[in-house]
């Protein structure tokens, strides 16, 4: 650990609308095992966000905040190194939001291309909840409760930075003084895993997904369906690795590079059938996934003490954001007593 990474704080999170799966996995949760020993790290449960879009079905969102956080202490997250809290129950963030709404417009809300592009996704043309559309000052208040400097996104989050950042700006010349901090956005190497079915994105309501929890059988019976090279047709044809999503997993998960390469060497010249290719995806995920399963298993025969973990960060969260808002209050000369 050195000293330029130490004071380091960074924020990342999920929003608990059903088990992780391998999508989570490889962009972010096992980065997040890594940062913990290098920065002061916060994992939100961003529950309260998850309701711009959910609710219809507000129990869903609130059996699964356990889950998640079952996902994370299985893949190796230590509540030690680790704050997890609930966004829900830290309601300064939901004070700062309000805040920070009056420094953002909505003609920039509507022109931020993540929310752009996540309103077409799901179809709400102009009858988007007001609390989709202010997502981007939402998050704002997430990550500058904390302070943090570094926040993991994918490509596609980079404009919440930014205009995360902006808000940031206006906020302290308001002030006169820097009191919140601009964060950098952090873009894992391996970005989003597409779907087993070859769709973009690997989403629990696409059912595309493997999950981390996932038993030996629903892994078999998951790659079997793994979407490769609908023109490799017999066995001695040419293959091709583009869009060849057991090819994409096994570039993410396969820790032999020097086997791997000579099988997609073999693969592109022909000869090699996509049933030996699955198969080697079986043994690498059923090998990743058995130990991740087994940890999730013993964790969840106490959901009382994760429970009790949870409650315990979220108080750690809810002392650190308090601070944070005390000096926006009194910038925005709110504080009277």
């Amino acid at each position: 650990m050195t000293a330029s990474t130490t004071q380091q704080i960074i924020l990342t999170g999920d929003r608990p609308t059903g088990p992780l799966h391998l999508g989570h996995f490889v962009g972010s949760l096992r980065n997040r095992v890594a940062y913990q020993h290098d920065y002061r790290q916060y994992i939100m449960l961003a529950d309260a966000q998850a309701l711009t879009d959910n609710m219809e079905d507000t129990g869903k969102v609130h059996r699964n905040v356990v889950e998640v956080a079952l996902d994370y202490l299985a893949v190796g997250i230590d509540p030690a190194k680790s704050t997890i809290f609930i966004q829900s129950q830290v309601p300064e963030l939901a004070e700062l939001t309000f805040y920070y709404l009056n420094l953002v417009t909505v003609a920039r809300l509507e022109r931020n291309p993540t929310v752009k592009e996540e309103i077409r996704l799901r179809g709400f043309e102009r009858d988007i909840p007001a609390g989709f559309l202010t997502y981007p000052a939402s998050q704002a208040a997430d990550i500058t409760a904390f302070k943090a400097h570094v926040v993991p996104v994918g490509e596609d989050q980079i404009p919440m930075i930014e205009q995360a950042n902006e808000i940031v700006r206006r906020f302290n010349r308001l002030a006169g003084r820097d009191i919140l901090v601009e964060c950098k956005a952090l873009v894992p190497e391996i970005g989003r895993l597409p779907g087993t079915d070859g769709k973009a994105k690997m989403s629990k309501s696409l059912g595309n997904t493997i999950n981390l929890g996932a038993s030996e059988a629903e892994i078999r019976a998951a790659v079997k369906m793994v979407y490769t090279d609908p023109l490799h047709l017999r066995v001695e044809d040419p293959g091709h690795l583009e869009g060849n999503v057991a090819f994409l997993y096994l570039d993410a998960f396969d820790p032999d590079k020097a086997a791997l390469a000579e099988m997609k060497a073999h693969y592109v010249r022909g000869g090699l059938g996509d049933s030996v290719v699955k198969k080697r995806l079986d043994l690498v995920l059923q090998e990743l996934l058995a130990p991740i399963r087994a940890r999730r298993e013993e964790f969840a025969k106490d959901r009382g003490q994760v429970m009790q973990m949870l409650k315990e960060g979220t108080m750690v969260a809810r002392e650190t954001a308090a601070k944070t808002l005390d000096e926006v209050r009194a910038a925005l000369g709110l504080s009277y007593f």
